[in-house]
């Protein structure tokens, strides 16, 4: 299972990154074709919104895969490493079920109405369900790594390090703080 997630935490990493260089080009474009040739390009301006939309979903999966995301970890550290690990398991299956129920039932559900519906982008014609496809693809890649971290978890491994250790970026293993 390791294997499988240093796989697509490459994947994600790669993704994110060739999207994010699109959009920064596209950004650019826009800036250039407005202020430097006074004629602002929409197509541009409509991919920029699409693949923001697409950047900051995946890379919220991607940052949770990393244990990069956002937290307050001072309950956790307050409770000892068996009640944290408890904890922890309760916060995973918090986000699985949002992710399951909201960005992967409710996103997929959302992208086959659209696509029914035959709507398409203004200025790309695309059919607006692909570009809505981003919330069950990162609902999907959430519940990739919650699963990941439950079966870790309920090997016994934990997440959260003492006061003077660096951020792990994973799991604490003994190994890892040698």
């Amino acid at each position: 299972m390791v294997g499988l997630k240093a796989r697509v935490d490459r994947t994600l990493g790669w993704l994110i990154s060739l999207v994010f260089a699109v959009l920064v080009a596209c950004v650019v474009w826009q800036v250039v074709s407005r202020y430097v040739l006074g004629t602002p390009s929409t197509v541009t301006d409509e991919l920029a919104r699409f693949l923001f939309m697409w950047t900051g979903l995946v890379g919220a999966a991607y940052t949770l895969g990393q244990r990069r995301h956002l937290a307050i970890d001072a309950l956790p550290l307050m409770l000892g490493p068996e009640r944290a690990r408890y904890l922890d398991m309760l916060v995973m299956l918090l986000i699985m079920g949002f992710a399951l129920v909201v960005m992967i039932y409710g996103g997929a559900d959302l992208m086959a109405r659209t696509l029914s519906t035959g709507q398409l982008s203004p200025a790309l014609r695309l059919p607006m369900g692909w570009v809505y496809g981003a919330i069950p693809f990162a609902g999907a890649m959430i519940v990739f790594y919650c699963l990941y971290f439950l079966v870790a978890l309920a090997r016994g491994e934990t997440f959260h390090q003492g006061p003077d250790e660096e951020p792990a970026g994973g799991i604490a293993t003994d190994a890892s703080r040698d």
